[in-house]
């Protein structure tokens, strides 16, 4: 079955950085967009950032422009998000995602918490 696990997160001060990761298994990877998404308490869910199968990135949010990068690595199956620059508002439970035969499967989250 379709598996998505992040890490990576945890507790860092503004302007500091975090690398999460996202290890794939159940599907051919290499051949399914990747996205990630994220919730702040009492917030909706927002989309971050999604790639194509073959590593085109296609969005980022305003929120995160310049300041995230999507990337992935098929040879791992595994998707990353960098994030530099990080704000207290960048706080929040940061999901993968990807939809493989019609239905949307989400990791457990890894919770980023940006605070001094």
């Amino acid at each position: 079955q379709v598996q998505l696990v992040e890490s990576g997160g945890g507790l860092v001060q503004p302007g500091g950085s975090l690398r999460l990761s996202c290890a794939a298994s159940g599907f051919t990877f290499s051949n399914y967009a990747m996205s990630w998404h994220r919730q702040a308490p009492g917030k909706e869910r927002e989309l971050c950032a999604t790639l194509t199968s073959t590593g085109v990135v296609t969005y980022y949010a305003d929120s995160v422009k310049g300041r995230f990068t999507i990337s992935r690595d098929n040879a791992k199956n595994t998707v990353y998000l960098q994030m530099n620059s990080l704000k207290p508002e960048d706080t929040a439970v940061y999901y993968c995602n990807t939809r493989v035969t019609g239905r949307r499967y989400w990791g457990q989250g890894t919770q980023v918490t940006v605070s001094s």
